[in-house]
Parts: C-alpha cells; sequence; structure tokens
C-alpha cells in the first residue's frame, strides 16, 4: 500500500482544479465567519433530505422553512410513528453528505455541467416546498448562482464550482454533525433528529448521533478516493 502512495499524490496533483477547489472548501468549512454565511447552502440540502424521505415513504409533504440563523423545519403529514417517520427523520443529516458523494461521482465522470443543472433542478424542486420568506431568499440565491454557473461560466469554471460545490457538501455535513454532537452534550439541540429518533426507536440518541458520523465520514473518504486518487 505504501508504494502507492506516491502514484496517488501524483494523480491528485494532476488535478489541481479539484484539488484546489477542495482546499477552498475546506477553509470555508473550517473558518467560523464565511461558515455561518455559507452554511444555510448545507441546510438546504439536509431539509431536502427530510423531504425526499418524507415523500419516498409515503408521507405528505407540507412545506419547509429556513430561518437566518441556519436552522430549518420540514412538515410532513402521516403516523406519528413507524418505519416512515423513523426514516424521514434519518434523511436529513447524511443528506450533504450523501449529494456531495453523488456529485463527487459526476465530476470524476467529467459531468460538472450535468452535476449543476441537477442542483439547479432540486433546488427549483425544494423552492416549491418553502414556506417562508427567508427561504425563498435562500433558495432562490443558491440556485441563481448554480444555474448561472451552469449556463454562462466556460468549462474550467464549472469544473472548479461543481468540485467546491461537492467538497463543501462533504465537509460541511461532517460539520453540521460535529455540530450536533457538541450541541447535545452541552444540553441543547434535545429536540434533534437524533432525539427524535431516539424517543421513536428507543436507540440512544449518541448511538443515532454517530450513525450520521459515519456515514458522513464515509462519503468524505469515497470521495476523496473517486476525485484525487483513483487512477
Amino acid at each position: 500500500m505504501l508504494e502507492d502512495l506516491p502514484l496517488a499524490l501524483q494523480t491528485a496533483a494532476d488535478r489541481p482544479a479539484v484539488l484546489g477547489a477542495g482546499v477552498f472548501a475546506l477553509v470555508v468549512v473550517l473558518w467560523t465567519a464565511s461558515w455561518r454565511l455559507t452554511r444555510t447552502v448545507v441546510t438546504i440540502a439536509h431539509e431536502g433530505g427530510h423531504a425526499i424521505s418524507a415523500v419516498l415513504t409515503g408521507r405528505g409533504l407540507t412545506g419547509i422553512r429556513l430561518h437566518a440563523d441556519t436552522s430549518g423545519v420540514t412538515h410532513s403529514t402521516g403516523a406519528g410513528h413507524g418505519i416512515g417517520l423513523v426514516l424521514t427523520f434519518l434523511g436529513g443529516y447524511p443528506a450533504p453528505s450523501l449529494l456531495g458523494l453523488a456529485g463527487a461521482l459526476l465530476v470524476a465522470a467529467d459531468r460538472a455541467g450535468v452535476l449543476l443543472w441537477i442542483a439547479t433542478g432540486l433546488l427549483v424542486a425544494t423552492l416549491i416546498h418553502i414556506r417562508n420568506a427567508f427561504g425563498v431568499l435562500a433558495v432562490v440565491g443558491t440556485g441563481g448562482v448554480v444555474g448561472a454557473v451552469a449556463y454562462a461560466a466556460p468549462p474550467d469554471v464549472r469544473i472548479a464550482f461543481a468540485a467546491a460545490l461537492c467538497w463543501f457538501l462533504l465537509f460541511g455535513g461532517l460539520r453540521a454533525v460535529r455540530e450536533l454532537q457538541r450541541g447535545r452534550r452541552r444540553g441543547r439541540y434535545r429536540d434533534s433528529d437524533a432525539d427524535q429518533l431516539a424517543r421513536l426507536t428507543g436507540v440512544p440518541a449518541g448511538m443515532w448521533a454517530a450513525l450520521f458520523w459515519l456515514l458522513s465520514t464515509a462519503a468524505l473518504i469515497i470521495a476523496v478516493w473517486v476525485l484525487l486518487v483513483r487512477i
């Protein structure tokens, strides 16, 4: 395995746009000031995960709200117990990382433009279900930027932007889970997705938070291999 390391590093060096996008996204996520400005993008993906899970499990999706403090809530109708509700709560925290991984697969396949148009379409679908003014502003702003790059940017810019978006969702998904774990230890977030899942299933909330962490970490590791290591 060690003898493969120089080849892996050379492969990463041969993809400067993707590698640079990853470094940029990591800085944005780690720097508190920029994270506060951009975290709503992760929240959109998070609430979208809840929404998709609700629809796929047969629940009625009644609305999504995004708030200026970067929190959000997705409302659905249906039974107050059962696998459908469990999967709906489960779909939130892993969603940014899983979307980032799916996007990484498209970038690696030289389909950055396709990724950006899919992202724009998902944001339009999300907009239909937004039920507050800040949420509309956040989704329209995000969709406008992504759509403009998909439509007008040169190919190199599209690739770099698409890669940065994927990295941001991957790193941001991990930071969001970290914030959940830290907040729960400090006695906050007692109505978090993990706590809701604990009440529904009897499985401790800490184990659900650990599952979120495991899924987000696995998505990042696979994406690194797909984008920077795979020969």
